[in-house]
């Protein structure tokens, strides 16, 4: 449908060279978009744009870290000269300390921090002036769950996904006028490096996970190709500001 053809378009996907990045990124380039893979880890994010390319996409890779001023301006400064525009950014990049609150040092409450919610406000920063000389775009940011929930073990990491939602909010009332639409996407338990990290280091957390989720499975990452191309979509041109749970159910339940 054409609703859903992102053919022209150019996403930057940061962390988008595995996991939920990576789904999101195959779902832009299955729909026609090209797909600019944002990472640290250059060699990953080289066999990411392989099997982008493999699909028949457009796709290039760049060495970035999004906590970083510097790296971020030239993320985009090289996409729009490699491309000429770019109409959507997918802020993925993340991490996580896993520890009880009073254990958490302010370094590793920072280093959450910053991973995960200041490099989402500095990403969409820099790339308001690009959208807007596109004539409009999407940005889509990486919540969680614990947007919702608490847990015990994930102080910094709930408070900076909560971060997220407040942060989307803010982003899509005031860039509304811009024809820049603003969404968050709330990843339930999903089969990660960081869910698989989780499961090591909680006891019982995979049978929990198991009762809760009406799917009766555990995500994967190909999950999220399809609110990939809704948000990034003509399809949600008039959605804005929402939090929308890609979970299997889990939040649903009592």
């Amino acid at each position: 449908m054409k609703l859903f053809d992102l053919s022209g378009r150019v996403a930057i996907v940061t962390g988008g060279n595995g996991g939920i990045g990576l789904g999101m990124a195959r779902g832009l380039a299955l729909a026609g978009a090209a797909v600019v893979i944002a990472g640290r880890n250059k060699d990953k994010s080289i066999e990411a744009v392989k099997g982008l390319k493999e699909l028949g996409a457009r796709a290039s890779a760049v060495v970035a870290d999004v906590t970083q001023e510097a790296d971020i301006q030239k993320m985009f400064a090289d996409a729009e000269r490699e491309y000429g525009r770019v109409d959507i950014l997918v802020n993925n990049a993340g991490t996580t300390v896993r520890k009880q609150p009073q254990d958490l040092t302010a370094a590793e409450w920072h280093k959450v921090m910053d991973a995960n919610l200041t490099s989402a406000f500095l990403c969409s920063k820099a790339a308001y002036p690009a959208l807007k000389r596109a004539g409009g775009g999407k940005i889509l940011n990486n919540g969680s769950m614990m947007s919702i929930f608490g847990a015990p073990y994930v102080a910094a990491y709930g408070a900076s996904k909560g971060g997220i939602v407040q942060l989307t909010k803010a982003l899509a009332t005031a860039w509304a006028k811009d024809n820049i639409q603003v969404n968050a996407f709330l990843p339930g338990w999903v089969d990660t490096e960081l869910t698989r990290g989780a499961r090591e280091q909680v006891p019982g957390l995979n049978e929990k996970v198991m009762a809760r989720t009406p799917a009766g499975r555990w995500g994967h990452y190909d999950d999220f190709q399809g609110i990939a191309v809704f948000l990034a979509s003509r399809a949600s041109d008039f959605v804005t500001g929402a939090a929308i749970p890609i979970d299997g159910g889990y939040s649903s339940m009592g």
